[in-house]
């Protein structure tokens, strides 16, 4: 399983980490399948970082062998929507960018891949981009979104990663987080949302 990631895939998110531009294609990571967070478990923040942000995202769930998708085709290529918290060593990200380095280690660490154990069928929604799903600490929200304020939609995305990366059955990808992403500490309670259904519940510690 590939766990591919888009990034500043809302124009909001963008601006709060004081960007002015807005990418021309999507852009991609990857996280290793050791980052899911196993079910059941606590997320623990690695003792590596001070500072570990939340970021939440609708999923999407590849159900067959593609590759040179063509964006038309994308739509058969997934019949299930997930939801997922992108955990992010910010403060590791920062220092990695500063050094003009590779950043992937604060993005594919250890549990930092939170994955909903229920993914739903696409045909429960009249139109995929136009989800509503959010994310709550401790009884409040935190960041709120809704899929049709993304810059790339989900069948740009498949068509686009597509052509770099066989897309193979059970791959994830997150499609980007709105912005209010921000720090957790130990004891916070993560709650995550479609429409008003709730898809992740996990303790930080």
């Amino acid at each position: 399983m590939k766990i591919l990631c888009i990034g500043m895939n809302y124009v909001a998110h963008i601006k709060e980490f004081d960007r002015d531009f807005i990418p021309k294609s999507p852009v991609v990571f990857l996280k290793p399948d050791s980052a899911v967070l196993p079910r059941k478990n606590p997320f623990v923040i690695p003792v590596f970082s001070n500072q570990v942000d939340y970021e939440i995202e609708v999923l999407v769930k590849i159900n067959k062998v593609g590759k040179f998708i063509d964006q038309k085709f994308a739509h058969k290529y997934y019949d299930e929507i997930g939801l997922g918290i992108d955990f992010t060593a910010r403060d590791v990200q920062r220092q990695l960018k500063e050094k003009g380095q590779p950043w992937e280690i604060s993005k594919g660490f250890d549990g930092s891949a939170v994955i909903s154990e229920q993914f739903l069928p696409k045909e429960d929604f009249a139109d995929l981009q136009n989800i509503n799903f959010r994310l709550e600490k401790n009884g409040e929200d935190v960041q709120v979104g809704n899929t049709s304020l993304m810059i790339f939609k989900i069948d740009e995305i498949i068509a686009h990663v597509s052509q770099f990366y066989t897309l193979k059955k059970g791959d994830i990808i997150f499609t980007g987080t709105p912005s209010g992403v921000g720090p957790v500490a130990k004891g916070d309670v993560l709650q995550g949302f479609v429409e008003n259904q709730k898809m992740i519940d996990i303790k930080v510690r």
